[in-house]
């Protein structure tokens, strides 16, 4: 258990989370030894869905948004899902943890729409990322320099930014979450 003593949040919303991209990296994570603790807007179930229509599996939540203090965090994860990546960006708390995660040193990690959250955290500024192809205008706006890779993973900046664009990579999305978890503090 190369990650045993890390803690991972995921961040959500209650619906709208895409499936795999909240439950495919938690269960890497978790295989690989960290805790995942997912917080949600509200202490209720998370609906997911598969490909923004299909409902998904119901993940029960550990806590919610308001009560996280990213100090307990050694990476944040935020799920796409257009719908949970549109709320996400304008929840308060959301861009709270967020901020402070990166502003820590630690890793942030946004796969799909996920990376819309970085944009009104102002996170997107300067740094090379990826995401679905639709918000490649949103974060070159925002000043991002964007490519259409698999995974890319920045250290240029205070902390290290993955990025990925879609569910088919989300392999490549959780291993390069651990390995950025395995690399910290070395």
């Amino acid at each position: 258990m190369t990650l045993d003593g890390k803690n991972v949040l995921i961040l959500t919303t209650n619906y709208g989370t895409e499936q795999d991209e909240l439950t495919k990296p938690a269960a890497v994570l978790r295989e690989a030894g960290a805790r995942v603790t997912v917080a949600a807007q509200k202490d209720e179930p998370v609906r997911t869905l598969v490909s923004d229509r299909d409902p998904g599996e119901t993940v029960r939540p550990d806590t919610t948004l308001e009560k996280v203090s990213a100090d307990d965090f050694d990476a944040v994860v935020v799920p796409g899902g257009t719908l949970n990546a549109d709320t996400l960006r304008t929840d308060e708390d959301a861009r709270r943890i967020v901020s402070a995660v990166a502003g820590a040193g630690k890793p942030v990690a946004a796969v799909c729409h996920g990376p819309w959250l970085l944009v009104d955290s102002g996170l997107a500024r300067d740094r090379d990322l990826t995401s679905y192809p639709s918000l490649r205008p949103d974060l070159e706006n925002a000043g991002a320099r964007w490519t259409d890779r698999e995974v890319v993973v920045d250290t240029s900046g205070a902390h290290p930014l993955i990025t990925s664009r879609k569910p088919d990579d989300l392999d490549a999305f959780s291993a390069a979450i651990v390995e950025a978890l395995e690399n910290a503090g070395h």
